[in-house]
């Protein structure tokens, strides 16, 4: 699902590099590129493909969302990506490095705010981020100027000597975030950052992250939380069973489903002979029951709402609830899938002692 290139110099300029090959201009419109991978773990009694024959690129300062439930392999494809993990089979490009060939290098542009939290908790705030800084190697001169840096952009200089075992859960989640931020990367990785969290909490997060991107850092962000796809991405991918199964910006994304409003009807019993009658009205896209609802894909579904009541009248069956909604994240996951984010895949695997990752 690569996107198309947008004028004729960078046509040129993607044609003429090597097969296979990293080396690109510092401008080029993609900052990673990912062509073929797969991740395949092997254990003693099976064999887990956690990424599928996955290909796509990340444009250079968006803010990329990697969507998926719980085992889809979002975290195994973000290890392979910041050197973790080796690919089984495909290549990746970041910036200009190979994930194979320049690990090194990879690590040096790119900063990781992985899913569980890694600050030592007995530390204060500026001392979890001074060793951060001395460990990427921030020059001296300017790791104190930094330092105070981050902690204003997350309104937490007056915690800066105070124990991290005092902070909330978000305050805790933004340290983290900018911690990862400090050597200034190209590109910075976010796994699931406002799991656990509050929604205030949440909101706080989001708006650090958006303050990092308008300081030209690209992210990629793996959530399962429809809503921090829909404020924070500039596109977003699905990814399930380790696939790639879209990647679009969110209003196409919302038009691979019908067009229209979804009206959803509760009811406690319902005449199967009332289906064929709603499917005739031709501002009806799709009918279907699930869960004790009718769910109706439908043109202008706020007008079309009383003829609807009419056919549930006409076969004397009550309705329980209704509700009217354009379509959201969710129905396009539902329709490209046919379950909900929550209802997770296969686990994500890790190899144990027994097994070794292909």
């Amino acid at each position: 699902m690569n996107q198309p290139a947008t004028d004729t110099q960078t046509i040129l300029r993607e044609i003429s590099k090597p097969p296979g090959s990293c080396s690109s201009l510092p401008d080029s419109i993609s900052i990673i590129r990912i062509d073929h991978l797969s991740k395949i773990f092997k254990e003693k009694n099976r064999i887990v493909t956690a990424v599928d024959d996955v290909t796509f690129e990340v444009k250079r300062g968006e803010i990329f969302g990697l969507l998926g439930p719980n085992g889809a392999g979002k975290s195994t494809l973000i290890r392979v990506l910041t050197t973790l993990l080796r690919p089984t089979a495909g290549t990746a490009c970041v910036d200009t490095f190979d994930i194979v060939r320049d690990p090194e290098k990879i690590r040096s542009i790119i900063g990781v705010c992985p899913q569980n939290s890694t600050l030592d908790v007995e530390l204060t705030a500026y001392d979890n981020l001074e060793f951060y800084g001395k460990l990427v190697n921030v020059d001296d001169s300017i790791l104190d100027t930094r330092i105070w840096e981050l902690l204003a952009m997350t309104e937490l200089t007056d915690r800066a000597y105070m124990k991290v075992q005092t902070f909330s859960g978000g305050m805790r989640r933004k340290l983290e975030i900018v911690r990862a931020f400090i050597h200034h990367p190209l590109i910075l990785f976010l796994d699931e950052p406002t799991i656990g969290l509050d929604p205030e909490a949440r909101h706080e997060v989001w708006q650090q992250i958006s303050k990092l991107n308008e300081e030209k850092t690209t992210i990629i962000l793996t959530t399962h939380y429809m809503d921090e796809a829909e404020k924070l991405c500039n596109r977003i991918a699905f990814v399930d069973k380790g696939k790639l199964i879209a990647l679009d910006i969110l209003e196409n994304l919302k038009q691979l489903i019908p067009a229209g409003d979804l009206i959803e009807i509760g009811f406690d019993s319902i005449d199967e002979k009332m289906l064929p009658v709603l499917r005739e009205n031709t501002l009806i896209n799709s009918v279907d029951v699930k869960d004790h609802k009718l769910i109706i894909s439908a043109k202008n579904g706020s007008k079309l709402l009383p003829e609807i009541v009419a056919v549930f009248e006409k076969f004397s069956t009550p309705m329980t609830s209704i509700s009217i909604r354009s379509p959201s994240l969710e129905d396009v996951f539902i329709h490209l899938t046919g379950k909900k984010l929550d209802e997770g895949g296969h686990q994500e695997t890790k190899p144990s002692r027994g097994g070794r990752p292909s």
